[in-house]
């Protein structure tokens, strides 16, 4: 607590402070005592599923699911307390207590928030870790599933195949230890999103705990809510618990590839080429170069997967990318969740059972990421420059851009059809991505913090503007930030909110109006509600 300049006081400051700190110490340990009776009253279970910071498993809960280990560090801030609720109605109670006791919440699917919104806050709060609301439950008859918010990506795909018998599946990604709430809640997308647009797309029903307490279905919350929690960014609105999501169908057997080409054998050509076909070959492949430095030359490998079989996709890609000088041998048949398995790279270089996926538990590393779309081809030359980015930095620092193509499904849906608006138009999404392992200093993430931006600055000519798009499930502070202890004004936070949602950010701002307009679901990037007296002037 800083004093006011026209009150400071050399000799009275440090008795005022002292007597401020006993009272406001007591203050907080007094409502931090009432929001726990409050949670009792509530509920009868809770107590079960409460780690305080004096619990001894609180630490081992706490970083369970933070997959950035930056945020792991002890200067982060920490929740007052971690609750791991198995039943709505202890979520029902914390959402109550929280706000009569002014504390925020966080809630946690996966904890692969890019900035660790969902596990760190600077001011007073609480996580409501969704880890044991992980229940997938799939139909395979009438082609749906109900997933709770707090499995896996891993996990979904997997009970999907296994009740399928692998010929159904549902386009998310492929990283098997994301959280279905917050990747569902962002628009979420994977190597289908050619063939069958985004996650968000296939969400037919939800139900969530709403600022009241409230629980609501797709029905009772009507359908502006419904809309704007399908790719708006979840934690703006409530506490999503479950999805009915649609599922599509995938053939028996699918075809992967990944071929690497150095700067030798004319990666250079091969990316650009790849710019102008990427988006238009058919919808069934997927084709996805991944760029990084490999010692004293440059790497990309062109990852890929095709919706049929070797003899099928050999004739595409010699139509559409001779270039690439694709054999059969280059390719493997496999069903589509071991092509899962393969393109999140663990079949790459070794065969991997698909039981991985069921597995929460994967190295945690130090990363940062970011996203651009671009509408037009990086010119060839260009690629030079970014190159040289890679050449300046030693070779502990580890950084790679993956280039996701667009076109097909995704192109097809209207902007506006759910709050994801990045769809016609955009030829790739390029996805900037640095991580530096188990190390946790300062100077390893200054360097890779710095490579990363450098990255991002150098193609600021090539991308989009007006603005600079950017995807919420690739969280980036670095485009703007809410003021998270005070009032919001709506302008503020289009400065990032259009980056994300383009003209989609203002129906999100009329729904969290209607829904929340106290701002109690609050974060550094939420939606805010329409001040009336502030946002009309």
């Amino acid at each position: 607590m800083k004093p006011h300049h026209s009150f400071f006081c050399p000799k009275i400051l440090p008795v005022t402070f002292i007597l401020l700190l006993s009272f406001f110490g007591e203050s907080l340990a007094e409502n931090h005592e009432n929001f726990l009776k409050c949670l009792s009253l509530q509920s009868d279970t809770i107590s079960k599923v409460i780690y305080t910071q004096n619990n001894s498993s609180y630490s081992s809960v706490l970083e369970s699911s933070i997959q950035n280990l930056v945020y792991s560090a002890p200067t982060k801030p920490k929740p007052l307390f971690i609750i791991t609720p198995f039943h709505v109605s202890e979520i029902q109670a914390t959402v109550k207590c929280s706000k009569k006791y002014g504390l925020q919440i966080r809630v946690r699917s996966g904890g692969h928030d890019h900035d660790a919104l969902s596990s760190v806050s600077y001011v007073p709060f609480i996580i409501v870790d969704l880890i044991n609301f992980s229940e997938v439950s799939v139909d395979a008859e009438e082609k749906t599933a109900w997933v709770q918010s707090g499995a896996t990506v891993g996990q979904l795909n997997y009970r999907i195949a296994e009740t399928s018998q692998n010929v159904l599946a549902f386009p998310v990604g492929t990283c098997p230890t994301v959280g279905v709430g917050g990747h569902l809640s962002g628009g979420g997308f994977g190597p289908l999103l050619r063939k069958y647009g985004t996650a968000a797309d296939h969400v037919v029903d939800a139900h969530m705990i709403d600022v009241k307490g409230r629980f609501l279905n797709r029905e009772s919350m009507g359908e502006d809510l419904f809309w704007a929690i399908r790719g708006g960014g979840g934690a703006s609105f409530g506490i999503i618990v479950s999805w009915k999501i649609n599922l599509v169908a995938v053939p028996s057997t699918v075809t992967v590839f990944a071929i690497p080409r150095t700067l030798e054998q004319n990666a250079t050509k091969l990316l650009n080429k790849w710019q102008y076909i990427a988006d238009r070959v058919h919808e069934d492949l997927f084709i996805s170069p991944i760029l990084f430095r490999m010692n004293s030359t440059m790497v990309s490998i062109f990852t890929s997967l095709f919706l049929g079989g070797i003899d099928r996709l050999i004739p595409l890609i010699q139509e559409s990318f001779p270039e690439l000088s694709l054999t059969k041998q280059d390719c493997k048949e496999m069903s589509f969740i071991e092509s899962v398995v393969y393109l999140d790279g663990f079949g790459i270089s070794e065969s991997a059972n698909v039981d991985v996926l069921l597995s929460r538990n994967f190295p945690k590393k130090s990363f940062k990421g970011k996203a651009d779309y671009l509408t037009e081809p990086i010119p060839e030359e260009a690629f030079q420059g970014i190159y040289d980015i890679f050449f300046e930095e030693d070779e502990k620092t580890i950084g790679l851009l993956q280039f996701f193509p667009y076109g097909g499904k995704i192109s097809e849906i209207s902007e506006s059809e759910i709050p994801y608006p990045h769809r016609a138009g955009n030829i790739y999404t390029l996805l900037y991505f640095v991580d530096w392992g188990q190390d946790t200093t300062n100077e390893a993430f200054q360097r890779h913090d710095n490579m990363i931006k450098k990255l991002f600055n150098y193609t600021t000519p090539y991308v989009t503007k007006n603005p600079r798009s950017a995807y919420i499930n690739y969280r980036d502070l670095d485009i703007g930030t809410n003021n998270n202890e005070g009032p919001i004004s709506v302008e503020e936070a289009s400065v990032w909110g259009k980056k994300y949602f383009k003209n989609n950010f203002y129906r999100l701002v009329h729904v969290k109006t209607m829904v929340d307009p106290d701002n109690f679901f609050r974060n550094e990037q939420s939606i805010p509600p329409f001040r009336l007296v502030k946002d009309e002037l």
